[in-house]
């Protein structure tokens, strides 16, 4: 009669191992998933200050008002000096303008670097739409190499149409150059000459450029 209790039941532990299994992995599933959606809702939507990216040059109107655009460079992580040769530019709503930063190398390899980027106030973002950028792709320097690095962008005329940036008149956009995360790990080493750190980034150290 014990025999017969105990099959049922190792039935039901079976199945609840079952379904506990399928959900953990659902649950990792959702998880990985749950940043590229993000992501793209962001690029969709501009939410928390993401930029729009245009795939051709705007042709559109132009509008008789001006914005300024304010400049922002940030490292993390990174042995790299990184600024906008310009701070800010004054443009017209609508006009297509390109902006410059400067990057350069402090350390004695090649260090691959990626920014990310966002505009304040956030909602702008929906409007601001980068042509070309630096960002839409990793950068190798070589040691001591400096590289200008221009972006393209404009501002939708339609900002002028939202209650709440009716009357905007500054932009900031901001990026953060950060290290491309490295596949082996990497010796330490001296740095180059005004350079503040003793070892290698946590970098994929890559000798193209």
């Amino acid at each position: 009669m014990s025999g017969e209790t105990s099959k049922p039941r190792k039935v039901s532990n079976g199945i609840v191992a079952a379904v506990c299994l399928a959900f953990f992995t659902g649950m990792v599933g959702m998880a990985y998933a749950a940043v590229p959606l993000y992501k793209m809702f962001c690029q969709i939507t501009g939410y928390g200050g993401t930029t729009q990216r245009a795939e051709k040059l705007y042709a559109g109107r132009v509008l008789d008002r001006d914005i300024t655009i304010r400049f922002d460079a940030n490292t993390n992580g990174i042995p790299w000096r990184f600024e906008p040769v310009a701070r800010s530019v004054t443009i017209r709503i609508g006009a297509t303008t390109q902006a410059h930063y400067s990057a350069t190398n402090m350390f004695d390899r090649p260090i691959t670097g990626r920014a990310s980027f966002n505009v304040q106030p956030e909602m702008a973002g929906a409007y601001f739409n980068k042509v070309e950028c630096f960002c839409f792709t990793d950068t190798t320097l070589k040691p001591g190499e400096t590289l200008d690095m221009p972006v393209v962008f404009y501002v939708d005329p339609d900002i002028v149409n939202v209650p709440e940036l009716k009357d905007l008149k500054t932009i900031t956009l901001s990026y953060t150059m950060f290290p491309v995360e490295k596949k082996q790990p990497v010796a330490s080493s001296t740095p180059a000459a005004g350079g503040g750190t003793n070892k290698v980034p946590d970098t994929e150290a890559s000798l193209g450029g």
